[in-house]
């Protein structure tokens, strides 16, 4: 009798209320996505019909005890799985519970409906609404009409007061339901979107308002400007005014969280964080504003453990570590992916990608440092890698080249030379942008060459600080390639060659391209105006490099030497010495080999230490490594 009453008619108004078409299923649905559906609706809840009571378990148990005593198993179906207590206590000492009152009532229905679901789970705290409509100019408050994403009924909001409230229409003095302004923890602004409710499919944009008691709702207008304009109002109304300096940024997400950082590690604190891009500001409790992480340069986001809280989330930039606490699982959750998203390459230009503190691409960077330490040898840049393996690494590097770790013996140096021209061909705007792409070809007409390095020279300070770093990077590193070019036969003209239709993205038949290139290796001391230290510094890495190759080819080398880079007391460029490190060195005599070099004799009582720190964390045979004595 309850399932002929019940009927599937009647579950599915509850169970698929919310189904968006891209998710219904058909008649050709494969099993797959019968089994895909089937999961979201019943045991996920994802379409359900939300009850306006959703999220206060007070009301909605009080709700329940009525709805028992009554034939509407509708409002019974609604209640239970909105989170209402089959057990709730009912403060009636002769009926403690629903099914007790049920009982008492005669409703014999209820009462098999409540035993079937006596061990029912309560379902998540989560609340889905969509928010549109205008600002009431009249009122002086924040007044619109809000669609209730889960239930598709139209609801209406104010804010006023330091409380958000929202009504089941304009005519209603009684709101629903109450957010008050202080128990707001965050503020993210999210993309545009689409949603379908009763009355047809719509376009809007949205944004999501956290709580202190971890819930969540979504709110969506017609307009990104409508959006905005709510979020601004929001946020004005539970920032502190310790952080008001925060609202006048165009952020993407807005909140408080518990952080620790620089000198103040002892303890945590509460902050105001706003993200702007790729850029995380932050405001102390006291007002002090931080300098901004440029989460583009992150150098890793790790978890840890800290107290009974949520696991801080841990961005560091070259320099710089800030513990970020979380309280609730929710918005933490949210900022760490937000960060995530922050930190990595956002499209394909060179601005958009993740950075070194030096304002170059990382993928950039890794590819040239692998090449240099493992593929001087012949045929460098002449030989084409697979298609596929460099299409793949390609990928990997552009997706998040922090977590790619180039190693030898698994990457094929030829496979790498290839995906960093490729990166070249294929980027956005190029290297030398199109703006200016064509005044450096014209450059190359210039007879007298002291005109044309000062040419070259005003056309590299136009470009972009991004590209103008990127360009010398490159041409360093071909500077040093040419440098082997008796053993690996790339001399300029050669690497030119090959570089000059990569990097202007031709097919190669403008000779001035390659003039170009090979016209910046040719006075790349003097149009990237390399001082002495910079010079010597690289003299010094290439003949470590030449000596490690030269007892590689000598077999005088063992498995695992590699060169290190040492810095003496502190980490200048004028402490700098590269040392090649033999498996069997000890420390001791790395220590003596350095203090042998700067000519330092040690005294009586002189202690000194060796710290190894590797600052990429790379795994398996160590490159690059830096030594602080």
């Amino acid at each position: 009798q309850l399932f002929q009453q019940f009927g599937n008619m009647m579950a599915n108004q509850f169970w698929a209320a919310n189904v968006p078409p891209s998710e219904a299923i058909s008649p050709t649905s494969s099993s797959q996505e019968r089994r895909r559906f089937v999961i979201a609706k019943y045991r996920e809840g994802k379409y359900r019909h939300y009850h306006p009571l959703f999220g206060n378990q007070e009301e909605l148990d009080r709700a329940l005890c009525v709805a028992v005593t009554t034939s509407d198993l509708a409002e019974t179906q609604a209640l239970l799985f909105c989170g209402a207590s089959v057990t709730c206590d009912t403060g009636d000492p002769q009926c403690p519970t629903p099914l007790a009152l049920a009982e008492r009532s005669g409703q014999r229905l209820q009462m098999e409906f409540l035993l079937h679901n006596k061990t029912s789970g309560k379902v998540l705290r989560l609340v889905w609404w969509v928010l549109w409509g205008a600002v009431s100019q009249s009122s002086g408050k924040l007044l619109s009409a809000l669609l209730c994403y889960a239930e598709f009924s139209r609801r209406w909001c104010t804010l006023q007061d330091g409380v958000l409230s929202y009504y089941e229409n304009d005519r209603n003095t009684v709101p629903n339901g109450e957010i008050r302004v202080e128990e707001i923890v965050c503020l993210p602004l999210c993309s545009c979107r689409g949603w379908h409710s009763c009355c047809g499919p719509h376009e809007g944009c949205t944004f999501e308002l956290y709580t202190e008691a971890d819930r969540l709702y979504l709110f969506g207008l017609e307009s990104p400007d409508s959006a905005r304009e709510w979020l601004k109002s929001i946020a004005k109304s539970f920032v502190h005014s310790c952080a008001e300096e925060l609202l006048a940024l165009n952020f993407e997400r807005l909140g408080r969280l518990h952080y620790k950082g620089g000198l103040t590690l002892e303890r945590a604190q509460e902050g105001w964080f706003a993200l702007v891009g790729s850029m995380l500001h932050v405001c102390s409790e006291d007002g002090h504003r931080q300098e901004p992480l440029q989460l583009r340069k992150l150098q890793e986001l790790c978890d840890g453990v800290w107290g009974d809280t949520y696991p801080p989330a841990e961005p560091r930039c070259a320099g710089r570590t800030l513990y970020i606490q979380g309280e609730r699982k929710l918005d933490f959750m949210g900022w760490v992916h937000a960060i995530q998203k922050a930190a990595g390459s956002s499209g394909d230009t060179l601005s958009e990608q993740q950075m070194t503190e030096s304002d170059v691409p990382l993928l950039v960077d890794r590819c040239i440092d692998y090449i240099t330490q493992c593929g001087m040898g012949q045929g460098i840049y002449r030989k084409s890698g697979q298609n596929s393996k460099t299409t793949s690494l390609l990928e990997m590097l552009q997706r998040d080249a922090r977590r790619v770790r180039l190693k030898e013996g698994e990457h094929q140096v030829d496979d790498v030379a290839n995906t960093l021209k490729r990166f070249f061909r294929d980027l956005g705007d190029g290297l030398f942008t199109r703006r200016w792409a064509p005044n450096w070809l014209w450059a190359t007409a210039l007879e007298d060459e002291e005109a044309k390095v000062g040419e070259y020279r005003q056309l590299l300070a136009a470009l972009p600080p991004v590209n103008r770093a990127t360009l010398k990077a490159l041409i360093n590193h071909l500077f040093r390639v040419q440098c082997f070019s008796g053993e690996n036969q790339m001399n300029t003209h050669n690497l030119a060659i090959v570089f000059g239709p990569t990097l202007f993205q031709t097919d190669g038949k403008d000779y001035k391209a390659g003039r170009v290139v090979e016209d910046l290796i040719s006075h790349y001391v003097e149009i990237f105006n390399v001082n002495d230290q910079e010079m010597k510094k690289q003299q010094d890495e290439i003949t470590a490099i030449m000596k490690m190759r030269e007892a590689s080819s000598s077999g005088t080398q063992q498995a695992g030497d590699f060169i290190c880079t040492v810095y003496l007391e502190e980490k200048k460029t004028e402490t700098e010495q590269h040392v090649k490190v033999s498996t069997t060195m000890t420390a001791e005599e790395l220590i003596f080999e350095i203090l042998d070099r700067r000519k330092i004799v040690m005294k009586e009582k002189d202690y000194w230490s060796c710290f190894e720190v590797n600052e990429r964390e790379e795994a398996g045979r160590c490159r690059g490594m830096r030594v602080v004595m």
